[in-house]
């Protein structure tokens, strides 16, 4: 199992225009191949801030989707949204717990 978190930063005036892109897309991308679960997050103190939170079977499950034509073209559409970098983070379970 993977875990991948991405942090986005948005210009305000264009935070409706993403919400609207995810709850358009969001159905697709939880059933894409290998992807167990979808969530959008709100920072609680920033509402520009949002985050993805996405678990996947396997890191060759996220590769197929983030490499795929319908990420490309989300993507497209979401990164012109944005006010800052976002940040990405891919994670697995810790074997030390």
């Amino acid at each position: 199992m993977i875990v991948r978190i991405v942090k986005m930063t948005f210009k305000a005036e264009q935070v409706k225009e993403f919400t609207d892109l995810f709850l358009e897309r969001k159905a697709t991308i939880r059933n894409f191949p290998g992807c167990t679960h979808l969530e959008l997050w709100q920072d609680n103190k920033d509402e520009n801030i949002f985050f993805t939170y996405s678990m996947w079977h396997s890191e060759a499950d996220l590769d197929h989707y983030r490499f795929s034509a319908f990420f490309k073209d989300t993507w497209g559409k979401t990164k012109v949204l944005f006010a800052d970098k976002p940040q990405a983070w891919s994670l697995i379970p810790s074997q030390n717990v």
